[in-house]
């Protein structure tokens, strides 16, 4: 198998490299071949037949230049073979024998000729075909990518718009209901009545919703619009993390690391966070670790779990939150990798491309 894959390599690269000549050059190359086989066949003397070589300069006229070419090349392979055979004194029975076997051969050239220029034509329009479907193809899945890219962008900023309502507006609301209750509770300990301890109990049951709602509010806008916001937005999601789900979960980042671009700093967020969830619900890990840190070729953030760890070999068709961290990773122009974990568990690695000074992301 290997020597037939080897002979077809050399073929398609020969035929590679006649496709790229000139006209002329091939027209030259088509009338040297004739000329060889006519020495030859000349050499040989008539009693040898050489009719079937001279289809090689026929074949190369049809396919690299045209079937007239090709028409033409078969008339003057037929006249050199007619011509050498003659020459060497040849003696037929008949006077008008090798003038029929020439026409017979030319007969022969011709069909050939006319399979080859059809075999040629079909083959042009398969090629086009192929063009138009790549070209079809490439634009549908720069459409697709596109849109994609629209919808997870709408997505960030709707949910941005979400956690700005929560934070400023149903935040600020509630802060407001539990002042209020706040002073109903101390005028009802003031005249002694005991609905205060009640009052108190909704104070504190309001002061829950606004904790609640300024954590929806920072997981659905957890970075800050700053070069150092990352940073401190992990340092949250840790911690947020281990009070969650009562793991060990924590940030290293030993030296300050400054992304710039908050569209980076959103996706870079995104895959920390779908990473702790695959390995909280599904690798069931008991100690996270994120760790953020300048590397030679950028920006490098690495999510370590000691959970079950992934399946090996990798399916091809992985989970969504695989996907979709993947998905991230390519849409700020990172590598993304995926490994099991030598001790068990599973390390998510996405290395964000420098664009700028050493330590910080464009």
């Amino acid at each position: 198998m290997g020597a037939v894959r080897e002979a077809e390599r050399s073929v398609f690269g020969w035929t590679e490299r006649a496709e790229r000549l000139s006209r002329a050059s091939v027209v030259a190359a088509t009338f040297a071949i004739v000329l060889v086989v006519g020495v030859v066949d000349y050499v040989t003397r008539w009693e040898f037949s050489f009719s079937v070589f001279y289809l090689l300069g026929v074949a190369v006229a049809t396919w690299y230049v045209s079937k007239t070419f090709g028409v033409i090349t078969s008339i003057v392979s037929v006249i050199v073979s007619l011509g050498g055979d003659l020459a060497s004194s040849p003696q037929y029975d008949f006077p008008l024998q090798p003038y029929w076997n020439a026409g017979i051969v030319l007969a022969s050239y011709l069909v050939v000729v006319w399979l080859l220029a059809r075999l040629r034509a079909l083959h042009r329009e398969l090629e086009h075909r192929v063009r138009e479907r790549t070209a079809a193809l490439t634009s549908e899945i720069a459409e697709r990518q596109r849109l994609e890219e629209e919808i997870l962008e709408i997505s960030e900023r709707e949910q941005r718009r979400i956690g700005h309502d929560l934070h400023d507006g149903l935040s600020q609301h509630l802060t407001g209901a539990a002042l209020a209750g706040q002073v109903l509770a101390d005028k009802l300990t003031a005249h002694l009545a005991p609905e205060a301890t009640d009052a108190r109990k909704v104070v504190a049951l309001v002061e829950d919703g606004i904790t609640l709602a300024r954590n929806l509010a920072r997981g659905l806008h957890p970075v800050e619009m700053t070069a150092d916001g990352l940073m401190q937005a992990l340092d949250d999601l840790a911690a947020t993390t281990a009070d969650l789900f009562k793991i060990s979960c924590r940030f290293e980042c030993d030296s300050p690391v400054l992304v710039h671009d908050p569209a980076t700093s959103g996706h870079l967020y995104r895959i920390a966070q779908e990473a702790i969830s695959n390995a909280v619900r599904h690798g069931k890990a008991r100690h996270v670790t994120i760790r953020m840190e300048p590397v030679e070729a950028g920006i490098e953030l690495a999510v370590s779990d000691d959970g079950i760890g992934l399946p090996e070999p990798l399916p091809v068709n992985a989970g969504m939150g695989m996907r979709i961290m993947a998905h991230r990773s390519g849409i700020i122009g990172a590598m993304f990798e995926a490994r099991r974990n030598d001790a068990g568990g599973t390390t998510i690695v996405c290395t964000v491309i420098r664009r700028g000074d050493p330590g910080s992301a464009a």
